[in-house]
């Protein structure tokens, strides 16, 4: 390949961590805050972006091909638009991104990122994925045994809150009072961890107990809200800054909402390693290391789920495996590019918990989720029958105010079944 064709990697380095700043991406506010202080009580320094608007798009669109994914477009203009800012030492900065190696578009962000940091005279800037797949490795950036409880805690106490917040918000009498419960339980669980409390499996009993009767003593009023479900691609799905603040409106609109947490996905993704292997092959003891991590998981989302349905009348999430054989009869367990099979089972947790109103956002041009997302409607809806399913895309050119028309017509429908 000609030499100007090739698009050098900057390595993370040891020396790097005590000097740099590492940017992260604004996907799950709640959740990245926990990731943010576990990766800084380790020696990195992580701050959790929060710059929106059009010129992250704007900034996206300059350096992207508007063709590529939504998704990559705007994590690649947000962090362009934080280093144009000013605000960062442009030689003592990284930047950071999930992955989860999938073989959807998601996997190639590396070099599209490297390509567009180039462009706009960043290539000297390390880009750090952090990944279980072997992806990439950087000599300086290491997720280590003792962080692994931590992250599995941040991810179930992440999904506790933003499902607590959701089923009160909506109804509280003092507004704020929701949001303000959940920025304190955020930072005393930071602090937590930072002692490396709350997260054995009794201290995580008591807390979460803790968490639920303290929103469960928030003043409400109850009406007959209409019940919306939000499911979708997962940076869509969760990031305010994809999905234009679509919770926010819901809520501005009397609706109750449930976005189902992240730790569903991630036993999904471990249930696609038996797929491959039983598809497949691969290595067995790999397969097993899975396992256990799996019953890790399953172990903590027994006591969140317990701690929800003891201690208040909120409704708590289904289990996995649960969530699995509902979805069985509907599509095969070997479609699993994206979110595959499980943004179908989670339109039927959904409808079966009573969110029947359910929202599928889309990047425009995602194969996968145009597949068992927009693909199943009839589907689910044979399985579901009053499930009310509107999908909504988003990209650089579709507007708020058409997204939001859209929202509202579904709405209306939902209202009518009501009455």
């Amino acid at each position: 390949m000609d030499e100007k064709h090739i698009i050098h990697r900057v390595e993370f380095t040891p020396e790097m961590k005590k000097t740099h700043t590492i940017l992260v991406p604004d996907m799950l506010p709640v959740h990245f805050k926990f990731l943010c202080k576990i990766f800084g009580q380790a020696g990195y320094k992580l701050e959790h972006l929060t710059n929106s608007g059009r010129a992250v798009v704007d900034a996206g669109l300059k350096y992207v091909h508007n063709d590529t994914c939504y998704p990559a477009l705007l994590v690649i203009g947000q962090f362009i638009n934080a280093l144009d800012s000013g605000k960062y030492d442009l030689n003592k900065v990284a930047v950071l991104i999930t992955q989860t190696g999938g073989g959807c578009r998601a996997s190639n962000y590396l070099n599209l990122m490297r390509k567009a940091f180039i462009k706009a005279g960043y290539g000297h800037i390390p880009i750090i994925s952090l990944n279980v797949a072997g992806l990439e490795k950087n000599s300086g950036f290491k997720l280590t045994l003792d962080m692994i409880p931590k992250a599995l805690g941040a991810v179930s106490y992440g999904d506790l809150l933003m499902l607590l917040d959701e089923q009160v918000r909506t109804y509280e009498i003092n507004k704020g009072d929701s949001r303000a419960l959940l920025d304190k339980w955020v930072n005393e669980l930071c602090d937590d961890f930072e002692k490396n409390r709350s997260l054995t499996n009794g201290a995580m009993k008591k807390k979460m107990k803790e968490i639920v009767l303290s929103f469960a003593n928030i003043p409400i009023k109850r009406f007959d809200a209409v019940k919306v479900g939000v499911v979708g691609e997962i940076f869509v799905k969760y990031s305010p800054l994809a999905n234009n603040d679509l919770e926010e409106f819901l809520v501005s609109q009397g609706c109750e909402v449930m976005v189902p947490g992240l730790m569903g996905f991630l036993l999904y993704c471990i249930e696609d390693t038996r797929q491959d292997y039983k598809l497949y092959g691969g290595s067995y003891i790999e397969l097993k290391a899975y396992d256990l991590v799996k019953s890790y998981i399953k172990t903590i989302e027994k006591i969140l789920i317990e701690a929800v349905e003891q201690n208040s009348d909120f409704t708590a999430p289904m289990y996995h495996d649960d969530v699995r054989d509902l979805c069985e009869p509907v599509i095969g367990f070997g479609c699993k590019m994206g979110e595959g099979w499980f943004l179908t089972a989670e339109m039927l947790e959904l409808a079966h918990h009573g969110y029947e109103n359910i929202i599928c956002t889309q990047p425009f041009g995602c194969l996968p989720n145009h597949i068992s997302g927009k693909g199943m409607v009839r589907k689910v809806k044979e399985a579901a029958p009053n499930a009310n399913i509107v999908s909504i895309d988003y990209d650089p050119g579709a507007t708020k105010v058409n997204q939001e028309n859209r929202i509202k017509l579904m709405l209306a429908v939902a209202r009518e079944n009501q009455n």
